[in-house]
């Protein structure tokens, strides 16, 4: 099997970051609900400057990072897809690098290479992006200079950090848990924005989300899992669009109204629908496009409609 091209594995890259803000994932920015400060528009321009470099073929896991941030920061300025990059660079490292084995042992074997340049890389993104809540470490704090492999380093903070997890773990929570209830969401729902918002609740609701835990510590996290348990039991059981929506629409004021955004959890089902599709494309055959969310099916039934045009803007397609 053929690794694919720079420019399909951009387009997943985009696929995935468009649907990430068509679907509605309460306390998270999207063409229904801005918040914190953000809106549909700032997500769009951020993954229509960083496909090309995410995606570029040759270059290294750390320099893959960086210039994503890099190209990110030039026309926004705030966080809006650090958590993404970090997760889906390791991804497309494995798929250019060992396109003939599985995703999950390729991604084993990137991350067994990584290196102190990779490190100091991947330190100049984070301050870069100046994410919340980051703080400081004892060892290997981003602030200093890089003193180990990055997946040395992020063995240090997988205990309070889910994305530096995947790089010590090999991934096992995106793409043994992650991926494979997207899966099935996009078999069991009646669209694939919904079957988005469906992933979002259930890992929401199984796994303390990072970015709210280094904000707001550890209590507010767990309160927030509660929470999403609720609305996703609300959302599975529900007898129409209108009752699942109104619990949507309560679970996202009340988290904004606390300036609490789930974007670990948000980043996560970003890398699962990339991970899917790039997946889906890599077996398929050529000019097949299976589970396309921009024009296979409808939106979420109900919602106010905003089209990717207008949240561009005037920016009027992705280039």
């Amino acid at each position: 099997m053929k690794a694919l091209s720079a420019e399909r594995v951009r387009a997943c890259y985009r696929a995935a970051c468009e649907l990430d803000v068509q679907a509605f994932k309460p306390g998270n920015v999207s063409v229904q609900s801005p918040g914190h400060g953000m809106t549909a528009s700032d997500f769009l321009r951020s993954a229509r400057h960083s496909a090309s470099p995410i995606a570029r073929e040759g270059v290294t896991l750390g320099r893959r990072i960086l210039d994503s941030v890099s190209a990110t920061r030039a026309v926004v300025d705030c966080n809006t897809n650090l958590g993404i990059v970090l997760l889906i660079a390791p991804l497309v490292q494995a798929h250019y690098s060992y396109p003939g084995i599985p995703l999950a042992v390729a991604v084993s074997k990137v991350l067994a290479t990584t290196d102190i340049a990779d490190t100091e890389a991947v330190y100049r993104a984070v301050r870069l992006a100046a994410p919340g809540g980051l703080g400081e470490a004892e060892r290997h704090d981003v602030s200093g200079l890089a003193g180990a492999a990055l997946t040395d380093v992020m063995r240090e903070a997988e205990a309070h950090d889910l994305i530096a997890r995947q790089y010590a773990n090999g991934y096992i929570e995106l793409l043994h848990d992650a991926c494979p209830y997207l899966a099935h969401a996009l078999k069991r729902q009646t669209t694939v924005e919904y079957a988005l918002t469906d992933l979002f609740l259930y890992l929401l609701a199984n796994y303390p989300d990072s970015h709210i835990g280094r904000k707001y510590g550890d209590r507010v996290a767990a309160d927030v899992m509660v929470m999403a348990a609720e609305t996703r039991r609300v959302f599975d059981d529900a007898a129409n669009d209108d009752r699942r929506l109104a619990a949507l629409y309560v679970f996202d004021e009340t988290l904004k109204q606390r300036d609490i955004n789930p974007g670990t959890t948000a980043d996560f089902c970003v890398a699962a629908c990339f991970s899917h599709r790039l997946q889906s494309q890599a077996t398929a055959n050529p000019g097949t496009d299976p589970d396309n969310p921009r024009n296979t099916r409808p939106s979420q039934a109900g919602l106010p409609r905003l089209s990717i045009r207008q949240a561009y803007e005037g920016e009027m397609k992705w280039q």
